[in-house]
């Protein structure tokens, strides 16, 4: 892991460019070596920078959760986008959809009658041009359907003129120490039980996406043709947690500083507080997580508190206490939120050489 710049400002974030380039790499490999394709999903970074790198190391195209996202990788030359996201089309994201569909092919995720109605109306003859995807709920119970109610999905698609081109789903609940297995599983039978129905229901099922990050060196190559993983490109506190990853596979931290610290006593803990707060590390933290992040420096220290722009560490009483001034390394719990808070990040090659990244597609949440 790169050490901190000196003459930066904190709170930054850096990325070490050297081991983000070995984790596009082994992803890369690892889903080839499965038989799978590789989409991975571009809403983790959101920039240019990481989407080429991916593509260079055999992706066949990128994943996004917006329109607002597809356009701005499809206006930097991304030539194939999939919005892996069940979209209501309004009459101003018909006018974007349409013209990304000049600059790249283009799929989009449903989970409804309706939303596939509602996107013939709006785009008319340009509907037919679309790769649908069905979203199918295989346990995380957030967007998509059962298996069994995608085949009326698909035929109203069919009866407005559009393509139902595959089905994928987000194995989300993997995000649990003891829920990957399970949701491995839940993702190979839900995809397989919906592939069965609308191929007996006469539809051509070419794409068949799942994965995440937790989940993708798991997934089952006898039902799935791609996955979407995202976070694996910096890592991140909870796929330390979950054991997906090790410390040395990080390539995101947050550079702060000890703005303040105390010793505490038998009523105060004893703390640093860091100049990186929520403003900067995102507020998730999963009810499993030891705390909002995690500390490069020192493993056993615990982000007990975020503020906007204040984070609380609790040290170990067998450590001394950093001084002020000191400079230290954050690993964000949910590094997608980290990224999308900031403008740009600092990228940090092996010899030392600085380059300033911009987050291009941040904010873009429509």
């Amino acid at each position: 892991m790169v050490s901190i710049p000196a003459g930066i400002s904190t709170p930054h974030i850096m990325i070490d460019v050297a081991q983000l380039e070995k984790n596009i790499s082994k992803m890369a490999q690892r889903v080839a070596s499965q038989g799978l394709k590789l989409r991975p999903h571009a809403k983790t970074h959101k920039m240019l920078e990481v989407a080429g790198r991916q593509l260079d190391s055999g992706a066949v195209g990128l994943t996004v959760a917006t329109v607002g996202e597809a356009l701005s990788f499809a206006l930097q030359g991304v030539a194939k986008i999939f919005i892996a996201y069940p979209l209501w089309v309004d009459e101003s994201q018909a006018t974007r959809i349409v013209e990304l569909m000049r600059r790249a092919k283009l799929s989009i995720g449903t989970d409804s009658v309706e939303a596939v109605q509602q996107m013939s109306q709006m785009l008319g003859e340009k509907a037919a041009k679309i790769r649908l995807m069905i979203e199918i709920d295989s346990g995380h119970h957030r967007s998509g359907v059962r298996p069994q109610d995608a085949v009326a999905i698909a035929q109203a698609a069919s009866a407005a003129g559009m393509r139902v081109h595959g089905v994928f789903t987000f194995p989300g609940h993997s995000y649990d120490p003891d829920g990957i297995d399970a949701a491995v599983n839940d993702e190979f039978k839900a995809l397989a039980e919906a592939t069965r129905l609308l191929r007996e229901a006469g539809f051509e099922i070419k794409r068949i996406s799942g994965g995440s990050s937790p989940t993708a060196a798991l997934s089952d190559s006898s039902v799935l043709t791609e996955v979407r993983p995202g976070v694996y490109v910096f890592g991140d506190a909870q796929q330390f947690e979950l054991g997906r990853i090790g410390f040395d596979e990080i390539s995101l931290t947050v550079a702060a500083t000890v703005v303040s610290r105390h010793e505490g006593n038998e009523q105060i803990p004893r703390r640093v507080v860091l100049d990186a707060g929520s403003k900067i590390l995102g507020s998730d933290r999963p009810s499993w997580a030891t705390g909002y992040g995690r500390i490069v420096e020192c493993p056993d220290a615990r982000i007990s508190a975020l503020s906007e722009h204040h984070s609380t560490v609790l040290w170990p009483e067998n450590l001394e206490l950093p001084a002020h001034g000191t400079r230290l390394q954050v690993i964000p719990n949910h590094v997608c939120q980290a990224v999308n808070l900031v403008d740009s990040v600092l990228a940090v090659h092996p010899d030392d050489s600085i380059e300033v990244w911009d987050v291009a597609a941040r904010g873009l949440n429509y």
